[in-house]
């Protein structure tokens, strides 16, 4: 009985990670929409600066009470923090914005999410031992080949002479910046809650931020706002940033950092449906292969 009561419970909480993996994907892919249809607007820089710094205020009321009360632990854990806020804040986002000025957004959400996983995969296999079936093993290639049939164009020759653009060349390193990121959101000191976690790596990701803004802004690079772009920065801050982080963050704890980030391949799905609808970008048959390819490829990874 107590057996059949944990097995049930156990599977319980798997499809809570599960679902609560599947909406942080869901409201992350606006990102990459956001990341090419607001370039001509604003700098990558000034975005990410604009949206850690929206979310940080936002999420202040919540969380100041728990910061102060935690206050020792936080200082203690404060290099922690620092790579935390680092890699998950200040360098991902930038990043992602900065390869907006190079490349589509399917492009974007395609290589970003396939990759980072790849990565996560790899990391948590060397720092956190955890285990790599061959389930897993044989989704992460398959969910490799759909990104270089996207890559490729569906040509082998074009596959034989591919070369990285400059914006594939960015994402990628967002891509392992997320990485490291979710590595390190499983190695969370308990001390450290989820909330304070997250306000802590907000406000210190954009403090990271803020001498190169304000470097920026000195040289004339400034923004004529509009209720448009206001409205994007407000989703950024609020559903990109505060929900989404809070909730796979806790997906990452129920199961585990590197199935958790196989989920990310859900992302370019969400993304080239969003970049057609809204951004009227082309979608081709490849995208289509490649979608596919790449969705077969975290069933196998998280059904076996």
């Amino acid at each position: 009985m107590h057996i059949i009561d944990r097995n049930t419970l156990k599977e319980k909480n798997n499809l809570q990670g599960i679902a609560l993996a599947v909406l942080a994907t869901l409201i992350w892919s606006g990102n990459f929409i956001v990341a090419r249809a607001v370039h001509k607007e604003i700098t990558p820089l000034q975005l990410s600066f604009y949206r850690w710094g929206t979310a940080t205020i936002l999420l202040f009321p919540f969380a100041w009470r728990t910061c102060i009360t935690e206050w020792p632990q936080v200082k203690k854990h404060l290099p922690y923090l620092f790579w935390l806020s680092l890699t998950g804040v200040s360098l991902f986002n930038t990043l992602v914005y900065i390869a907006g000025h190079y490349t589509s957004a399917i492009n974007l959400a395609l290589i970003g999410t396939t990759s980072s996983p790849v990565f996560a995969n790899i990391l948590a296999r060397i720092f956190l031992k955890e285990k790599l079936g061959i389930a897993k093993i044989s989704g992460m290639l398959i969910c490799i080949a759909g990104i270089l049939v996207l890559l490729s164009k569906g040509n082998l020759q074009n596959l034989l002479n591919l070369h990285f653009s400059e914006g594939d060349a960015w994402v990628l390193l967002a891509a392992l910046s997320f990485a490291v990121y979710t590595i390190l959101v499983r190695k969370r000191p308990p001390v450290i809650s989820p909330l304070n976690l997250l306000f802590s790596s907000f406000l210190l990701g954009t403090l990271l931020l803020l001498p190169l803004f304000l470097l920026e802004m000195n040289t004339g690079k400034h923004i004529t706002w509009d209720i448009s772009l206001v409205s994007v920065i407000l989703y950024l801050g609020l559903g990109a940033s505060i929900i989404s982080f809070f909730i796979w963050n806790k997906s990452i704890q129920i199961l585990g950092a590197g199935r958790t980030a196989l989920f990310g391949n859900l992302i370019p799905i969400f993304s080239s449906l969003e970049a057609v609808i809204i951004l009227h970008e082309q979608f081709s048959i490849v995208h289509i292969i490649s979608m596919l390819i790449v969705l077969a490829g975290l069933v196998i990874a998280n059904k076996f």
